[in-house]
Formats: C-alpha cells, sequence, structure tokens
C-alpha cells in the first residue's frame, strides 16, 4: 500500500504560479508512472500531467502544456507540478496519483494509489 499526501494547494490570482508536492511517507513511491489529475466542481476528475518511474518521460494535458512541469525526486519520494501562468480555469481539486505500471496513464483507472487532493484557487 502507498500513500499519498499533497501540498502546496491555496489561493492565487490569475496569471501566478503555484508548485504543488505530493509526498509518499513510509513504504516510498510505487514502481510505476505518477501522474496529477484535478476535479472542479461539478466535473469529472481529468487528467493534468504524468512522469514515468525514471522521471525521464513526462507527458501533459493540453489545457497545461506549455504552464505546467511535473518532476519527481525518487530519493526522496516526492513528485511536484509547478503550474505557471494560472487561469481561472485551473481552480481544481487537484490529487496525486501512484502507478503500479510503467505506461504514462491519462485515466484514473490506470493508477492504483491516490492522495486526498489540495484545493487550488484561481481568483481572476
Amino acid at each position: 500500500q502507498v500513500s499519498l499526501v499533497e501540498s502546496g494547494g491555496g489561493l492565487v490570482q490569475a496569471g501566478g504560479s503555484l508548485r504543488l508536492a505530493c509526498a509518499a511517507p513510509g513504504r516510498g513511491f510505487s514502481s510505476g508512472s505518477m501522474g496529477w489529475f484535478r476535479q472542479a466542481p461539478g466535473k469529472e476528475r481529468e487528467f493534468v500531467a504524468a512522469i514515468s518511474r525514471s522521471g525521464g518521460s513526462t507527458y501533459y494535458a493540453d489545457s497545461v502544456k506549455g504552464r505546467s512541469t511535473i518532476s519527481r525526486d525518487n530519493a526522496k519520494n516526492t513528485v511536484d507540478l509547478q503550474m505557471n501562468s494560472l487561469k481561472s480555469d485551473d481552480t481544481a481539486v487537484y490529487y496525486c496519483a501512484a502507478s503500479q505500471r510503467s505506461a504514462l496513464g491519462r485515466y484514473a483507472y490506470q493508477y492504483d494509489y491516490w492522495g486526498q487532493g489540495t484545493q487550488v484557487t484561481v481568483s481572476s
């Protein structure tokens, strides 16, 4: 079992930046890829970004591509999501997810463990 804890959310003005962090205290990350998803009120959970186990490959949703960077530090058991040029549409609860598979997944079913989420609110 892998437990994930997100942090770094908060209230930011449009155009600002946030860095979300995901930590896996205790047993550490799974052997596979990691991802970030988000869910806005009244909407389904959607893919944001994914990173391979080594960190050498990344994959982004079109909605955040060019504005966000996902990174991981396996020695520290952390995965970060740097988000810049934030828009009101980025307002959501952001979830960290861990997969036991090596493939970069963009669907929730491809991930085995989830954090509780951290709220990001972008004011216009």
